[in-house]
């Protein structure tokens, strides 16, 4: 196992060119958010467009839809209940990000199965939070695409059949090949698991410990992945950015907020970009 350095920053963060516009930082959907669970979603959106992605779209329960303009008014809306609108917007995007307060309900199960009936192979596609739960539980076929799931040691067992006691570098790495995915699984020192290698971030804090903090982690790979490439890499340095910018904070702070992990993305990338 490979544990991940400073070095992966400035290997995938580049400067931006003069010649780009918002098309060249790449198009995200994010998919969840039910009436109970609009918080998740809503970090997740700010995370990709703190992160720098170049078009945001949020597809979320209605109710949701005055806080997202009210929050964070440079991500679109759409309405989650609307199955057509949500096929042709997944399909125009190069990012999904699918599963901060979706839900397990039946209506969730639908929403699921939608996105993955639109989900073509040159996408990336993030399985977060209550959709692997759902994969897990439904034994969901998954479609063609770069899949990158984000699983916390419990939801990893619920995928993986491995109970947390025996989840070790050896039987998680049986259960990816199985998947023919990259996985990372949150814990204490999350571990990254590509086709290719394992790498493990060293960095990490207890003030890290509040609900909302995977939401953000994986907007923020999202919005790595939807304008860094390769895709691996990016989700290396979305995953060392989460925590370094967690320890910094937690320097000077008991807990350190998701939110704040986000509105700290544009000042640390700067400082962290490789130039051009």
């Amino acid at each position: 196992m490979e544990t991940l350095t400073p070095k992966i920053l400035t290997d995938v963060i580049h400067s931006r060119p003069a010649d780009s516009y918002k098309g060249t930082y790449g198009r995200i959907t994010l998919i969840g958010g039910n009436r109970n669970f609009g918080g998740a979603i809503l970090m997740a959106s700010a995370a990709a467009v703190y992160a720098g992605a170049g078009l945001v779209t949020t597809i979320t329960d209605a109710s949701n839809q005055g806080s997202l303009h009210a929050r964070l008014p440079e991500a679109m809306f759409a309405d989650i209940s609307d199955f057509a609108q949500t096929q042709e917007l997944v399909k125009g995007t190069d990012v999904v990000v699918i599963g901060p307060g979706l839900g397990t309900d039946n209506q969730a199960q639908a929403i699921l199965a939608n996105v993955f009936s639109a989900i073509v192979p040159d996408q990336a596609l993030v399985i977060d939070g209550s959709a692997i739960t759902l994969v897990a539980q439904d034994h969901l076929a998954l479609p063609q695409a770069h899949l990158i799931f984000t699983p916390h040691q419990m939801e990893w067992q619920r995928l993986s059949g491995i109970k947390i006691s025996s989840q070790t570098e050896t039987t998680n790495r049986a259960a990816v090949d199985r998947l023919h995915a990259t996985v990372v699984v949150k814990s204490h020192r999350t571990e990254i698991y590509t086709a290719d290698a394992t790498y493990q971030n060293p960095l990490g804090t207890p003030a890290q410990a509040t609900g909302g903090m995977g939401d953000t982690l994986a907007g923020m790979i999202g919005g790595f992945v939807a304008q860094f490439h390769p895709t691996d890499p990016a989700v290396c340095a979305a995953v060392y950015t989460h925590s370094a910018i967690a320890e910094e904070l937690a320097q000077t702070q008991y807990v350190v907020l998701p939110s704040q992990i986000a509105a700290t993305l544009p000042t640390f990338m700067k400082q962290h970009e490789a130039k051009n």
